[in-house]
């Protein structure tokens, strides 16, 4: 049986969004992020649905600035945790932290970006990642076969935005289950 990760330890080393990028990332890379980031863009609604979230929630996300899948989904994130003060966002790069990268693999496979959600008090609530249905369907769609997109371009809209409303999705549900929580409600007495 392995080890729980003191989930708590690893956000207080990981980084927030823009000192990530500049620990990790080179230029090349930067530049990509910065390009889906500007792409990205939050409906009214989703605003007003993020800035209503009642519940502290810590997002830990395990990343590479080289990847492609995490160029594509990582500033989504940043965006959305922009749109809520409740909503604490830190990243940590996968080959410097094989501890999490191996807890966190999927189907034996070292997949990012990989998301562990946390409560207030750093409580592992969800983990969320590697790609959203829409990624998937799209593969599917144009049968890319083993090559992995590698973020030379920023997504296209409608998938952007499609990938945008599949996180805010499972941000949303997760929010619900923390504000939902008997062990959270009682402790705010709510």
């Amino acid at each position: 049986m392995t080890e729980a990760l003191d989930w708590k330890a690893k956000f207080d080393q990981a980084l927030p969004y823009a000192e990530f990028l500049d620990r990790y990332g080179t230029d090349v890379h930067r530049d990509r992020w910065r390009r889906v980031y500007e792409a990205v863009a939050l409906t009214p609604e989703q605003q007003q649905l993020l800035g209503g979230f009642q519940r502290d929630m810590n997002l830990l996300v395990l990343a590479g600035t080289w990847c492609g899948d995490c160029v594509n989904q990582c500033p989504v994130l940043q965006r959305i945790a922009e749109a809520s003060p409740r909503i604490g966002l830190r990243f940590l790069d996968r080959d410097e932290h094989p501890e999490v990268r191996e807890a966190l693999s999927i189907n034996r496979g070292y997949r990012i970006p990989m998301v562990v959600f946390l409560s207030e008090d750093f409580v592992e609530v969800a983990r969320y990642g590697e790609r959203t249905l829409s990624i998937y369907r799209q593969m599917a769609a144009e049968r890319l076969g083993p090559a992995c997109p590698v973020g030379v371009r920023p997504p296209g809209e409608d998938l952007l935005r499609n990938v945008t409303q599949e996180w805010l999705n499972e941000v949303e549900r997760v929010q619900l289950l923390l504000r939902l929580s008997p062990r959270l409600r009682q402790r705010h007495g709510d």
